[in-house]
């Protein structure tokens, strides 16, 4: 049997999440507030004083899409505004203390779902879920759902004492997979785990004490990847290849790349900024939505709210048809998790929306567990295309602005999710613009003239300023290549789900791809190639002095088209990455949180 390609990085421990200091947060708001307002002096005078007339139509889409830029970034800058962690206390050891009913142990159960992955990747999370610490007063039991009903799972899981759950048919997929656990269970909490997902021992110890409040329906906490390739340092594999002076490419390559190491993060997957910096600050409001593994759930609140649910079915039906309520009660199951590629942000969405208990989440800085990333080009797109469709088809089915019990903060940080997806309005006007302009000469400005780089300028530096000290110690470089690199997948998902097709995606395959596979970036390398022939044919046109091929022109719009370019290339590298080194390449950390919080 081969060895698993993750053992390498068996080491690998997450580190503490730092908080933000007081002064850094004052920085911050200095920094939001003046690119706040030089964002607003800009695009009033984009609208007064900057349109092309000789090309209004062109020229007011880019406006129109720089104004939807700068409302997603109010948007992101309310999201991340203040960093408020709910404070830590100790588990409890009496049901009462956990707002509970009745006598006796706590009960707990964890579920390590499971379909189609190997027994290698199974395993290991079932091994670790059995060194969890469990508090005092508290039974833990461990599930093993397996979708896929494989007699090797359920061998594994006798092996190892822990308890073996399947079902015959996988409608639902995830969610249904769930729904099925949770009426053959009855722990009083429930861990919800990815077959990949590889708890650390304190997971209990720093999180059920969350649910001392009585409000609090669910702890989610960070998904940290163990296995994101280090890549190899620039100088070292320019030498190997032979190439001259690797030292001194060594340092070009960094600064072109915006990468220390070569093969480092090849798909982007480190999480850090959304976890520690944007869920990690909706805990102001406790509205970080769940994502699903990594996450405690309180077993009455998703069951009183699918009661709920139910409840206002049968009303809406009752009053559609004028038959008697209890007469449609029967046709009308009881739906805790819906089925929904997305169901956790969904049940979320429920729950936060629940005007009668008042529900809401709690986010624990720490990470709590170890799980996969991507490793294959499939695996990348698999994931980037479940996210999108299922958070487009939410937004246009279950959308929820539109919730009387939802409050409004809430609702503010679902909407900075839904921006950033409707991107794809507005991004490829933003995309193809340059491209435009280096083929006709036309520009979207009247003209890049002095007055508008004074104006655009100050924007730009006071934006990047703002957003590198409200995002801590975690580049937000890689998360805007991301937007525009899975582009073409989230224009995909948009149209499925406008077509009226339900996203429905496989589990994210756990396996390393063996070979480069380009098929699943043909779109990006189309999109590049235009790129490339109009900055040729942008040069040339100013090389013979076509009209209104300028200076400024010329070099505003190779810079920009550069920067989109980059994006691009990245999706494509991604496409032709293998792992270049079998052997361990990781570094041991700190284990966050190893035992119990500090």
């Amino acid at each position: 049997m081969p060895v698993p390609y993750f053992r390498k990085f068996e080491g690998n421990f997450p580190q503490t999440a730092s908080a933000m200091s007081a002064r850094r947060e004052a920085v911050w708001h200095l920094l939001a507030g003046i690119t706040v307002g030089l964002g607003a002096y800009y695009l009033w005078w984009r609208w007064t004083q900057s349109l092309n007339p000789d090309a209004l139509l062109f020229s007011t889409a880019v406006a129109l899409a720089e104004t939807a830029a700068y409302l997603g970034s109010l948007l992101f800058f309310y999201d991340i505004w203040r960093e408020d962690d709910t404070p830590w206390q100790s588990p409890p050891t009496t049901r009462r203390e956990a707002c509970l009913e009745g006598d006796g142990s706590i009960t707990v159960d964890l579920f390590i779902t499971t379909y189609d992955e190997e027994v290698d990747v199974v395993e290991p999370s079932v091994l670790d879920a059995l060194k969890l610490v469990v508090p005092k007063q508290t039974r833990l039991t461990i599930h093993v759902l397996d979708d896929g009903d494989r007699p090797i799972i359920a061998q594994m899981a006798k092996r190892h004492g822990v308890n073996y759950i399947s079902r015959q048919e996988n409608t639902g997929f995830k969610a249904g997979n769930l729904r099925n656990a949770l009426f053959r269970t009855s722990g009083d909490f429930l861990v919800i785990c990815d077959a990949d997902t590889r708890v650390l021992p304190g997971m209990l110890m720093n999180t059920l004490g969350y649910f001392r409040a009585p409000d609090v329906a669910w702890v989610q906490t960070p998904h940290w990847f163990y296995d994101i390739p280090e890549g190899q340092d620039w100088a070292r594999w320019l030498a190997a290849r032979k190439i001259p002076f690797p030292n001194v490419l060594a340092s070009l390559f960094r600064f072109a790349s915006g990468k220390a190491r070569v093969g480092a993060d090849p798909y982007l997957s480190n999480s850090g900024l959304f976890f520690d910096v944007i869920q990690r600050r909706r805990n102001r409001h406790g509205a970080s939505f769940c994502c699903g593994a990594g996450s405690i759930h309180r077993r009455e609140a998703i069951f009183e709210n699918a009661l709920q649910q139910k409840s206002n079915a049968v009303r809406r039906l009752s009053q559609k048809t004028g038959a008697e309520p209890r007469s449609v009660a029967g046709t009308q199951s009881l739906q805790p998790y819906r089925f929904h590629v997305s169901e956790d942000i969904y049940t979320s969405i429920l729950l936060h929306s629940d005007s009668t208990r008042h529900w809401r989440s709690v986010y624990h800085p720490g990470p709590q567990a170890r799980m996969l990333s991507p490793w294959s080009i499939d695996a990348w797109t698999t994931q980037k295309l479940k996210y999108a469709g299922g958070t487009f088809d939410i937004m246009l089915r279950a959308n929820p602005l539109f919730r009387r019990g939802m409050k409004w903060q809430t609702k503010l940080h679902y909407l900075a999710t839904f921006w950033s997806y409707l991107g794809v309005l507005w991004m490829p006007v933003l995309l193809l613009a340059p491209v435009v302009a280096m083929f006709t000469g036309i520009a979207p400005v009247e003209a890049y003239s002095l007055a508008f780089f004074l104006h655009l300028v100050p924007l730009l530096v006071a934006n990047e300023l703002a957003v590198s000290v409200g995002c801590k110690q975690h580049d937000p470089g890689p998360g805007r290549l991301l937007a525009i690199a899975t582009l073409p997948i989230q224009l995909r998902a948009f149209v499925m789900v406008l077509r009226g097709k339900r996203p429905r995606f496989p589990p994210t395959p756990k396996t390393p791809g063996s070979r480069a596979e380009y098929r699943r970036v043909y779109p990006n390398i189309a999109v590049l190639a235009l790129f490339i022939a109009a900055a040729i044919v942008g040069v040339l046109n100013y090389l013979r002095g076509a009209e209104g091929f300028t200076e400024p022109v010329l070099i505003v719009n190779l810079f920009w088209l550069g920067w989109n370019a980059l994006a691009m290339v990245r999706a494509i590298l991604a496409a032709g990455w293998t792992d270049p080194e079998p052997q361990s390449q990781s570094h041991a950390g700190v284990e966050a949180d190893a035992v119990v919080h500090a």
